[in-house]
């Protein structure tokens, strides 16, 4: 069930900022991506691991990276990140041991993160934002 949610709340947030406009801001998607990455350090504080938290840490600060980098000089870079935070989902448990993660969590997060993540990939490749910055 957590994969059809996590489905449908990334279409519906997708469609949603686009029919808002909030899309036109260059900063929505790397904003989200560098929160989307917070989460798992959240769930290390929460689960009182230390090894785990700067793990989180290391692993997140990628993802931001990719976010900085995709806002600095194009979203194509963001759009990865979030497809890429998705697919590192399903790994996760397997890398970084971390028992605040809710086991609804994994399949969750990787579906709305890869729906996300195509879909700002759609709206690039459809001219709807703009990849580079002005």
């Amino acid at each position: 069930m957590e994969y059809v949610i996590g489905v449908v709340l990334g279409i519906v947030i997708g469609v949603l900022t686009s029919m808002l406009g909030m899309d036109r801001d260059r900063a929505l998607y790397p904003a989200t991506l560098i929160v989307i990455a917070a989460y798992y350090v959240l769930f290390a504080v929460m689960g009182g691991s230390n090894e785990a938290i700067i793990a989180e840490i290391a692993a997140g600060m990628i993802f931001v990276a990719l976010a900085v980098a995709g806002f600095k000089w194009t979203l194509w870079l963001t759009a990865a990140g979030i497809v890429g935070h998705g697919l590192f989902d399903l790994v996760h448990g397997y890398v970084i041991h971390n028992a605040g993660v809710p086991a609804f969590w994994l399949g969750f997060c990787s579906s709305i993160d890869i729906v996300l993540g195509i879909y700002l990939a759609l709206i690039l490749s459809r001219g709807r934002v703009r990849a580079q910055p002005a």
